[in-house]
């Protein structure tokens, strides 16, 4: 590794040296992200999931700069044109696009209009304008007439082609452009004359204009999508006077010299044509990228919030599938998540069977002891909740119910592992069961479904799909880990998340459980088919035994770390079949980790997590939030009045706002001007996926059954 990258990196992201450094040989020895972050915590300071990867991606962005550094000094030494400034000028660049600007000038070009001048011969006559020399006449110029060229405004044409390349290669002109439209530029938008935007979608960028350094990130997604479907024309308006006389006053040296008017003709459209095209083309890629990783980093927030959120433990539930014509499927699990029991009801039209909706309703309930029903949120949603609501209400049933996102849900009971789950049902009961389970246990469920497919994020459909994958799965991986599982229950899609195991490891667990019986022991996972020593470490801390021989085989702790742990236990005289009780607790409260690990010749980290795990031997990281928002009764439009305070479930979170589920078909939307009485840069500062929000109707829009709200208080006014 070298030293200057890591330098560089730990610079760029205000990161200690000898924490970059621990973390980049960690990362070259094998180990997985989530293992740096949990159990070498001694070596990174505490450094945590986002770090590391922040860190490994700039570490190879930064072994491409010195690469691409390396090419492109070749590549100019090679024309005969590298002096030492200019290699100074590279080696100092701490940006891809940086290096690139500089070597605009040295690049192969397609014929252009200079260069076909060039051929001609009129670069000599373009030296010559561009010198401003005291004298300059036709006299001149006419020596540069031949075959082909054939008259003077030929000859002054081509030289003026020229100097207005050199125009738009002068680093001095494109950074003066470039400052200019990005600090004091505005984007414009028109509509175009013909186009398809028959729902009105982009109305607001119909005649649109704002500054570059004021546009939100969403506002760039919305512009840039609408350029491409062709329903706007973008562009970016500078202040074009300014720049031109700031160029002529910059390159003319005399300006009262015969040639200085061909000259100033010659930066005018160099600017116009080359100079200012190029500059905004430059500046609006920008802005895309940086709206595109603002729309990433939302997705993958949401979506980890969203993998994350408090599992329904020890409940029967009822998925509830809702539909029309073809009826509402339902599935009833068990709390670990089995089928027990499919059906079908049709409680709606074209032809409603309600009675008998019901009674089967009730019966199932009744008969399996269902706590709860999860209703899917796609068509006939809300006429399938106010159905359940008054079947409830009517029967006297001791049910509640909660509003179910089905997103992704049909991507997974028509996928292979849905078929080999449930090969005997069809793709609808399928879903039933999806639904339920992702009630039960959100992760566990939903890693079953590509993440684009889940429906939290923002644009998704115009962002780099591979970067996007990615970072995607990169939460994933983050989340699954964050939890762990339990070695004998996990199913094979679960399994491949964890740190060291991959689709190949995780199917021979499985088998290794179907040949064996359950795994008794930690130290029994090395016996599994293709599972190496690097794997072990990396996997077993992460991988539960909840009933095993060894209590610690069911806690967080690595069994790298037993050693620790039992001085620990011996230390505080108690005994690890205790883990978890009262008495544990109370003596854990009375340790100071720093000097117990001084003490034991460990480290704080290790020695602090190690006594957080005896606390909480069975500790579910999402214990700590809200579970899933219940109802039994249906609120409907005419219910509402401006000013109600109500309570929703935040299922999405943008740029501009949060969509909150109050209960209605559509969710309401909180715009980030209504989140809090200070301003915000950003809803995430105040809500995530899964929260449980108190929320005051700001305004009803009947017409289109949309409802604004509001988190802060309306005391019953607009």
């Amino acid at each position: 590794m070298e030293e200057k990258l890591l330098e560089q990196i730990s610079q760029d992201l205000k990161i200690g040296l000898n924490q970059v450094t621990n973390t980049m040989e960690l990362l070259e020895q094998g180990s997985t992200v989530p293992f740096i972050a949990r159990y070498r915590k001694e070596r990174t300071h505490g450094l945590d999931e986002e770090q590391i990867r922040l860190i490994q991606e700039q570490y190879a962005y930064q072994e491409n700069l010195e690469k691409r550094k390396e090419e492109v000094l070749h590549r100019i030494e090679t024309l005969g044109h590298l002096t030492e400034d200019l290699k100074l000028q590279i080696m100092h660049c701490t940006k891809l696009v940086e290096v690139e600007e500089i070597y605009r000038p040295y690049k192969q070009k397609k014929k252009t209009r200079a260069s076909i001048a060039k051929e001609k011969g009129l670069e000599p006559l373009a030296n010559t304008i561009a010198s401003c020399p005291r004298y300059f006449d036709a006299k001149e110029i006419q020596k540069y007439l031949n075959d082909q060229v054939k008259t003077i405004d030929e000859a002054l044409q081509g030289a003026q082609d020229i100097l207005a390349q050199r125009v738009s290669e002068n680093e001095k002109v494109r950074n003066k452009v470039f400052d200019s439209m990005l600090n004091h530029g505005f984007i414009k938008t028109q509509e175009k004359k013909e186009h398809n935007d028959q729902q009105k979608v982009y109305r607001m960028y119909y005649d649109y204009s704002e500054k570059v350094t004021t546009l939100a990130s969403h506002r760039i997604m919305a512009i840039d999508r609408g350029e491409k479907e062709k329903v706007l024309s973008v562009h970016i308006e500078s202040n074009e006077d300014y720049l031109m006389n700031w160029t002529k006053r910059n390159l003319i040296r005399y300006p009262n010299s015969p040639s200085a008017n061909y000259y100033a003709l010659a930066i005018e459209d160099g600017l116009k044509r080359l100079v200012i095209p190029s500059v905004e083309r430059s500046i609006r890629c920008q802005l895309s990228e940086k709206a595109q990783q603002q729309s990433m980093d939302i997705f993958s927030m949401n979506l980890e919030k969203l993998l994350l959120q408090a599992p329904m433990k020890n409940k029967i539930i009822m998925g509830f599938d809702p539909a029309f014509r073809t009826g509402c499927k339902l599935a009833i699990i068990n709390e670990q998540g089995r089928n027990l029991h499919v059906d079908v009801i049709y409680p709606h039209p074209p032809k409603p069977k309600k009675l008998e909706a019901e009674k089967t309703l009730v019966s199932l309930c009744q008969q399996y002891h269902v706590n709860i029903i999860a209703i899917g949120n796609g068509t006939a949603s809300r006429e399938s909740e106010a159905f359940v609501a008054q079947t409830i209400q009517k029967y006297g049933l001791d049910v509640a119910y909660t509003i179910v996102s089905e997103a992704g849900a049909s991507v997974y009971s028509a996928s292979k592992l849905a078929i080999e789950e449930f090969p005997d049902l069809h793709v609808e009961q399928r879903s039933a069961i999806s639904i339920a389970r992702r009630l039960l246990d959100p992760l566990s469920e939903l890693i079953k479904i590509d993440p684009q497919s889940i429906g939290v994020g923002q644009y998704q459909h115009d962002l780099p799909q591979k970067q996007l994958k990615e970072r995607l799965d990169f939460v994933v991986d983050k989340s699954v880990n964050l939890v762990g599982v339990n070695v004998n229950t996990a199913s094979p899609t679960l399994l491949k998340h964890i740190s060291g195991l991959n689709a190949t490891t995780a199917q021979n667990i499985v088998d290794y459980r179907q040949e064996n019986g359950d795994i008794t022991s930690r130290s029994q996972i090395k016996k599994v088919k293709k599972l190496g020593p690097k794997a072990f470490e990396q996997c077993a801390g992460f991988l539960r035994v909840e009933n095993g021989k060894e209590p610690l085989d069911r806690t967080g702790i690595h069994p790298e770390s037993y050693g620790i742990a039992k001085a620990i236990l011996a230390h505080l005289d108690i005994q690890s079949s205790d883990l978890g009780s009262q008495n544990v607790q109370a003596k854990v409260k009375q340790v100071d980790a720093q000097e117990l690990a001084k003490e034991l010749g460990s480290d704080a980290y290790t020695v602090a997590d190690i006594l957080t795990a005896f606390a909480q031997p069975l500790r579910d990281y999402r214990d700590q939030k809200e579970g899933p928002l219940l109802r039994k009764d249906v609120l409907e439009m005419e219910d509402l009045h401006i000013g109600q305070e109500l309570e929703g479930t935040v299922r999405n979170v943008v740029d501009f706002g949060a969509f909150v589920d109050i209960g209605l078909h559509e969710d309401g939307l909180v715009h980030i001007s209504k989140m809090a009485d200070h301003r915000i840069k950003h809803p995430s500062e105040i809500v995530a996926v899964g929260d449980i929000v108190k929320v005051w109707v700001y305004k009803i829009d009947q017409e289109k059954q949309k409802v604004q709200l509001s988190l802060v208080p309306m005391n019953g006014r607009s």
